[in-house]
């Protein structure tokens, strides 16, 4: 025992001794990687090796319970009643919306799990080398905006753990200026909820499934002991089930268009990269559960925000959406109990919603475009602080209407992304993809010396240049965007559908030749020596005629460089 410390103790200090270097930071290059020899990929932008290939068809269920399963989505009615809809239309919309979701989870799903490689690679098939790092770089912006906002979120629910124990912590005096935007209190309760939430979400993603599991248990157990409580509180489910419309007409059909298309630009950002985490599966088949998992969580979760809110109307007087605000009016030592456990779930929610939609998709794309220096973990490490502090979310949470606007705007770049990706895949490339041409600079996929495929260029202007002007009314009310605004009410259901279709045709008038091939390519043959070996991205290059260690569903063995530009 005494010599393993030793010994680890040792290695610290000699890695620590090394990153006083710029060349101690250097992750080593995997021998099967199909990068080119002046280029760097390490273990984490290359194809899952075997052994992290670990998710099944229940992981994903305890994926989507992980994502979905937050203060977000049970608020999420909230904010369709409030435009003078009802709860029934609420419900449409969440139904119909996480459905119309699913079907760019499901198209992007797939290229993770089949071909096994992470969203910023997986871009290149269809954008092009460098034209892929543009889109890279714009989900990166949206995962570090909203992991802060989660983050700052969790540290609220840190505040009701807190204070169901020692009711004074919310007395705790003000040392900090006004004019920073938080108050002493707070800034511990986000120091506290950061330090717990780091530690979990420098876990490598394969070893997550347990993390999801938990998840799952602890927040449905604790929102349904919510709207028990509720109901017994009320002595019913309240009145909200009678409203009345207080929009009719074209308005009305407007703005139930406007809740379902903002419904399904929340899950844009998952729909974007969620091959950063199917590519961990072991069946590409599970990626199809996510038809059912989303829409029911989301159904479920809001159903019970919507019940709990109408009994609050009951006990206290007023519509209670958060569920913190709510717990936050439990007193006597049965209702802080019942706080800690409320606050308790959504810390353990937050923390689970940052990692399976934000932290790690930011750090599978810095991990895309700096290979030689950076991997998930130190991306990880990189994004936390950056969002969680550098960008000061509480600011952020408190911030002009206009800048929330514009963040959830941000979903009209992301809808072109997911669509242009899931339509090279499944149009035009019809699912057979060159792998090792995927990491190569000047492989098949470069299209020109740009890196760009003018094809998806286009594409991505028609989906995004008609939802300007909208976006830019909501950030500036007094701006008048005329017809535009109507385009931009269903800013996702346009941007997605447009973009699919004009990259189809593009792709079928003025194919790429060079890209299209009969059958998919998972492994290249090379000659060293007069000798040829077999490079399947999985394991140290074999000479040909060693038996695979384990088939696979097309292998076509060519070599990927035929190509090259």
């Amino acid at each position: 025992m005494a010599e393993a410390v030793r010994y680890r103790v040792n290695a610290l200090k000699e890695g620590a001794i090394a990153k006083t270097k710029p060349g101690g930071w250097i992750i080593p290059k995997e021998k099967s990687s199909f990068g080119d020899e002046d280029a760097w990929t390490n273990l984490d932008t290359d194809v899952t090796p075997l052994e992290r290939r670990t998710w099944t068809a229940w992981t994903m269920g305890g994926y989507w319970f992980s994502d979905a399963l937050n203060a977000q989505s049970w608020e999420a009615p909230a904010a369709i009643i409030a435009v003078g809809l009802t709860w029934r239309e609420s419900v449409y919309c969440i139904i119909f919306g996480s459905l119309v979701c699913t079907i760019p989870l499901v198209l992007n799903g797939h290229i993770g799990a089949k071909l096994h490689v992470p969203f910023p690679v997986a871009l290149r098939s269809g954008f092009g080398w460098y034209f892929s790092r543009f889109a890279v770089v714009v989900r990166m912006i949206t995962a570090l905006f909203w992991h802060a906002i989660q983050t700052y979120t969790g540290s609220t629910a840190m505040t009701q753990m807190i204070r169901a124990i020692w009711p004074s912590y919310l007395d705790i005096p003000n040392h900090i200026p006004e004019a920073v935007g938080i108050t002493t209190q707070q800034m511990v309760s986000h120091f506290l909820f950061w330090s717990l939430q780091f530690p979990i979400l420098l876990t490598p993603p394969h070893k997550l499934q347990w993390f999801f599991i938990f998840k799952a248990v602890v927040v449905t157990i604790t929102c349904v002991g919510v709207v028990i409580a509720m109901t017994g509180k009320a002595g019913g489910t309240g009145d909200i089930w009678n409203q009345e419309y207080k929009v009719h007409g074209a308005m009305r059909s407007w703005l139930i268009l406007s809740s379902m298309s903002s419904i399904t630009g929340g899950w844009a950002t998952m729909a974007t990269n969620i091959p950063d985490f199917t590519r961990y599966l072991k069946d590409p088949k599970a990626v199809y559960y996510q038809v059912a998992f989303l829409p029911l969580i989301q159904l479920v979760l809001g159903l019970f925000g919507i019940i709990s809110c109408s009994a609050a109307k009951v006990v206290y007087g007023e519509y209670i959406w958060d569920p913190l605000k709510l717990a936050s009016m439990w007193d006597g030592p049965g209702g802080r109990a019942g706080a800690f456990f409320v606050g308790f779930a959504w810390v353990v929610a937050q923390i689970g919603t940052n990692l399976s939609a934000n932290v790690i998709s930011f750090a599978n794309d810095l991990t895309s475009l700096f290979p030689k220096y950076i991997n998930i973990r130190r991306g990880v490490i990189i994004g936390t602080i950056i969002a969680s502090w550098i960008m000061v979310p509480w600011k952020i949470i408190h911030s002009a209407a206009s800048l929330l606007n514009f963040m959830g705007g941000l979903g009209i770049f992301l809808a072109p992304i997911a669509a242009i990706l899931g339509a090279d895949y499944w149009v035009t490339k019809k699912k057979h993809i060159d792998v090792p041409a995927l990491y190569r600079r000047k492989g098949r996929y470069s299209y020109n010396k740009f890196g760009t495929n003018w094809r998806a260029a286009v594409a991505f202007l028609v989906s995004v240049v008609p939802n300007i002007p909208g976006m830019a009314a909501q950030v500036n009310p007094k701006l008048n965007a005329g017809g535009a605004q109507y385009i931009y009410d269903m800013f996702y259901l346009y941007g997605f559908t447009s973009a699919f279709a004009v990259y189809c045709l593009l792709s079928h008038f003025f194919p790429a030749p060079e890209t299209l091939i009969s059958e998919s390519i998972f492994e290249e043959v090379e000659i060293i020596g007069g000798i040829e070996y077999r490079n399947d991205g999985l394991s140290t290059p074999v000479e040909v005629g060693t038996p695979p260690s384990e088939s696979t569903d097309e292998k076509a063995v060519m070599k990927a460089g035929d190509n090259n530009v």
